[in-house]
């Protein structure tokens, strides 16, 4: 009676003043520590329980296993399972189920599994322990086809269980499956409880079912929370789409819900996909008010999204406020370096890393070899790819391959890239052939261009990219028979070369361009800038490289093609419109080409302003007649 009512020091000087006490008073008083949490005192009444002679019932054995689970004692659990095992109580049904839920909770799935399989009989709490388990540590097929079984067993299921179900089925991206335990849910009437709720919401939203999740979402106003908010937004966001990831924010802060540390990740992350630097940086500002700034995930997305938007500086600075960074952080800082072509900086980076004890991962190595490659550091790129399994553990995967392709081929090294594909344990991927490809064209190897170009089309038949390169390729070594080939076969097959964009932000809105764009409503002003520019350029030594067009058109023609590239038009029109102490951004949907990254250089000269360029592979700098990357790219 006192345990149950919560008075336990009660309880136990009734216990301590019994001249005789039984099974049945040693029992109560074990479970009674249980249930008030006080598992220290469960486990030595357990063991002067033992001393006295009696032999625990199952009940008892149960309230131990459980303080094991709070207290995460495997091993003291392990040796209440060797003695349910020598008084024969491992088979009982409490004690069966407490055994697996203990092992699971733990995270040592293959005893908990085994436990379970030798229970004669079990009921929900078993199943959902194993399903919730199994999805816990990983083994998210596993625990589908355990919820499976239980259905087919005939097992009632509840919201604990349906919520572990559909925790899976969201980390699988299994909507088909979901929507089968969804039909549950609302069979049973649990669409209202709110963990359910919430779980239906993430998982729709990481299968990209955006209108279910939203559908559920608004089921009842009254049980939002910020784990569903949090889902919703980086539903959308995974899907690309902003706008309504930041309306769900701003809903949530209309209804009094605070945001946590997951919801501005999401947020963050979708500023910096989208280079949306103003935003970002108001986010920022709220991530400071809420005290999330030291957190290691939020601070990850920080320096990342800081890095997409060209503001390398800002990156840095976060990082350093960090005072103890985890892998996470310093994989985000190497990334940057690497975007920005600093191969030196991120080697450096990685020694401090490693220095302040920090384990690299795969993650780490995809950054360094491609900052390794961006800055031509070739000899150092091979050191660090050759030890990854010797000095770190790490077996190179696909992508670190692919890097190394892509760090001999901008080298010119095209032979040595060959031998190193040929050696290869597995057949390079998309990203791998297309390094190669484009190395071949921009070193004029049609050879190994057409034997790049032919495992990218069977990889990716439609994808447009392979037939360009290989048409430019032909057309640098005038090979014009080849060239009108391979664009007549893009054109048979209705592929279109994608045009380029490049777009800037100004006045708290994007601005977009593309080549010999005329939609813009300040085209005159524009314009007038443009060819002002180049009449500046020129006086100081910039020639246009009219080899770089490749149709058939006069030496004027083929300048003014240049001269209207996109990216050009952006600057010019970022010239105009924002200040002189603002550096200019520009985004470009593909890689910059050689004559505009001349230009930019000399026009950086000319107008005095610091001009940064994201091409669809890394960033330039330009600055007084320099770009960062060092005409190496």
């Amino acid at each position: 009676m006192y345990t149950k009512c919560g008075h336990v020091d009660y309880a136990l000087k009734v216990f301590d003043e019994m001249p005789h006490r039984n099974l049945v008073s040693w029992t109560a008083l074990v479970t009674g520590f249980s249930q008030n949490a006080r598992f220290s005192e469960c486990f030595k009444a357990f063991s002067e329980m033992r001393r006295a002679g009696e032999s625990p019932t199952q009940f008892a054995f149960a309230s131990v296993i459980k303080g094991c689970v709070v207290l995460g004692s495997v091993e003291i659990g392990r040796q209440l399972h060797c003695l349910a095992l020598k008084l024969g109580l491992s088979c009982e049904l409490f004690v069966g189920s407490n055994l697996a839920d203990m092992y699971s909770k733990c995270g040592v799935m293959v005893d908990a599994c085994r436990v379970f399989e030798e229970m004669p009989c079990k009921d929900a709490v078993s199943w959902t322990s194993m399903i919730d388990g199994y999805a816990k540590s990983g083994e998210f097929e596993t625990a589908v086809v355990s919820y499976k079984r239980m259905i087919n067993d005939g097992i009632g299921v509840d919201k604990y269980v349906v919520s572990s179900a559909l925790s899976a089925c969201s980390a699988l991206r299994d909507c088909r499956f979901g929507k089968c335990v969804h039909s549950t849910v609302v069979k049973l009437g649990l669409e209202v409880e709110v963990a359910v709720g919430n779980a239906l919401v993430d998982m729709y939203s990481k299968s990209g079912d955006m209108e279910s999740a939203s559908n559920v979402f608004r089921i009842d106003p009254e049980r939002r929370n910020i784990v569903s908010y949090s889902s919703l937004i980086n539903g959308y966001v995974e899907m690309d789409e902003i706008e309504k990831a930041f309306s769900v924010f701003v809903n949530l802060k209309r209804e009094g819900v605070e945001p946590n540390q997951f919801t501005f990740s999401s947020l963050v992350k979708a500023c910096a996909n989208q280079a949306a630097l103003e935003q970002g940086i108001q986010l920022h500002a709220q991530v400071v008010k809420f005290n999330f700034d030291r957190d290691d995930f939020v601070v990850s997305v920080l320096v990342d999204m800081y890095g997409k938007c060209g503001l390398l500086d800002h990156s840095i600075q976060v990082f350093n406020e960090v005072a103890t960074p985890t892998e996470v952080a310093w994989n985000s800082l190497l990334s940057v370096f690497a975007v920005h072509g600093l191969g030196n900086d991120a080697l450096k980076t990685f020694s401090r890393m490693v220095q302040a004890g920090v384990k690299p991962n795969a993650i780490t190595f995809v950054s360094l070899l491609t900052g390794c490659s961006h800055a031509g550091l070739v000899e150092e790129g091979l050191k660090y790819f050759y030890s990854m399994e010797k000095t770190y553990g790490i077996v190179p995967r696909a992508g670190h391959y692919s890097c190394i392709i892509d760090l001999l081929g901008r080298a010119g090294r095209l032979e040595e890239a060959e031998e190193f594909i040929n050696s290869m344990p597995m057949e390079p991927n998309v990203f791998g052939w297309c390094s190669f490809l484009g190395a071949c064209t921009i070193h004029g190897d049609k050879e190994r261009g057409n034997l790049a170009a032919g495992k990218l089309i069977q990889l990716e038949p439609e994808n447009s990219g392979a037939h360009v390169l290989l048409s430019t390729l032909h057309a640098k070594m005038q090979k014009w028979d080849d060239f009108r080939i391979v664009r007549k076969m893009m054109r048979d097959s209705s592929m279109k070369k994608l045009p380029g964009y490049s777009w800037v932000d100004a006045g708290n809105k994007t601005h977009t361009f593309g080549a010999k764009d005329w939609s813009h409503p300040q085209k005159k002003e524009i314009y007038e800038k443009l060819d002002s520019l180049l009449d500046q350029i020129k006086k100081v030594g910039y020639v246009p490289n009219t080899d770089l067009v490749l149709h058939d058109m006069d030496d004027n023609s083929k300048v003014e093609l240049l001269h209207h590239h996109s990216e050009r038009i952006a600057i010019a029109f970022a010239l105009i419109s924002m200040p002189a102490g603002k550096p200019i951004i520009v985004k470009k949907n593909i890689r910059v080409c050689l004559d505009c990254h001349s230009a930019i250089k000399y026009i950086s000269l000319v107008v005095g302003r610091k001009i940064i360029v994201r091409d669809n592979t890394r960033f330039h700098h330009f600055a007084d007649g320099l770009c960062s990357c060092g005409d190496y790219w």
